[in-house]
């Protein structure tokens, strides 16, 4: 009796997540907040870590707007 189980012949098919599962910013509540952390990202060479508190803001404006 052979209950193996074969992994190989099982394929995982990604599925893109379902129609409004992210709630986006359609009003552009907090565009202001991420024009600030590019426009810092871009003026720090891309160095993430100098840009923390753009970041900061702009993800706690996207927290009180349930923008996430």
């Amino acid at each position: 009796m052979s209950t193996a189980m074969n992994f190989g012949t099982k394929s995982f098919k990604p599925r893109p997540p379902d129609k409004g599962a992210f709630p986006l910013d359609h009003f552009g509540e907090c565009s202001a907040f991420k024009e600030r952390f590019m426009e810092c990202l871009r003026n720090s060479d891309y160095e993430s870590s100098a840009c923390r508190q753009d970041a900061k803001a702009y993800l706690q404006c996207r927290m009180e707007r349930r923008v996430l």
